[in-house]
């Protein structure tokens, strides 16, 4: 008996590939999860919706869609205004991830059926991340007694163009990189975009910083050598006035850049 078959679906141009090469090869995971911090990029939610469409006409399987069960915040945004700081990357954490990304899914898994029977078997689910063949550093071993952690992607030596190729011979559009508005791992140019196509969002991001700045030490925003205020009343060609760092890339990464 094959064990249940998970895929954890980030939105962006490495699980969409990852989906889209599972079905070409007759594969159906029993299960697609998606989790939502509540703060993404508009583009993303439609990507989300699309994806959504075309795996339940190809594949007969919709995206779960899980969130954090916080009984106080809905989301990571209310969850940092709430307690007047900032996302955890900013102080060089990773709790984010883990509370709004990690833990939400396992909730889910440890209450669905298929996997609680396998588990009852003495075996362990598989979960199927999109790490391309290109980032054979961020293949770890994430497998636990539950949960055996695969790399399709690696399996079938696809790299990320080749994940691009694969979404376009479907017909569906290559995602753009997907994070959370507010992300401290963004760069200086997607705070500037951000700033151009999104002004309200961009406005929360900097709400965000003037309602932690009271708790801020050593610390000048969610840039965390530089605040999003700055660079948003900077030009585009005054940035480079502002460090580029990134000292804890977000583990939401999936593969875009």
């Amino acid at each position: 008996m094959n064990t249940p078959l998970v895929v954890s679906y980030g939105a962006g141009v490495n699980s969409v590939g990852m989906i889209v090469g599972y079905f070409e090869r007759g594969i159906v995971p029993d299960l697609i999860m998606f989790a939502d911090t509540g703060g993404e990029k508009p583009k993303t939610y439609r990507a989300l919706d699309l994806m959504s469409e075309w795996c339940l006409s190809k594949m007969n399987r919709e995206i779960v869609i899980v969130r954090a069960s916080v009984k106080t915040d809905a989301t990571l945004e209310e969850n940092c205004l709430r307690l007047g700081t900032l996302p955890s990357i900013v102080y060089g954490g990773r709790t984010c991830s883990q509370r709004w990304k990690l833990e939400p899914c396992e909730k889910y898994l440890n209450h669905w059926q298929p996997a609680k029977d396998c588990w009852a078997r003495g075996e362990r689910i598989r979960n199927a991340k999109g790490i391309d063949a290109g980032e054979l550093r961020r293949a770890k071993d994430f497998s636990d007694k539950k949960t055996v952690v695969i790399y399709p992607l690696i399996e079938w030596g696809w790299s990320r163009e080749q994940c691009v190729q694969a979404i376009r011979r479907h017909g569906l559009p290559v995602p753009v990189k997907s994070a959370c508005f507010y992300c401290p791992s963004s760069k200086k140019a997607e705070v500037v975009a951000l700033k151009k196509e999104h002004p309200e969002l961009f406005a929360r991001a900097v709400a965000m910083e003037h309602n932690a700045a009271a708790k801020l030490v050593n610390i000048k925003g969610l840039g965390r050598h530089w605040s999003w205020e700055q660079i948003g009343s900077a030009a585009e060609a005054q940035t480079a006035l502002f460090p580029e760092t990134v000292e804890v890339p977000c583990m939401c990464f999936d593969g875009e850049e």
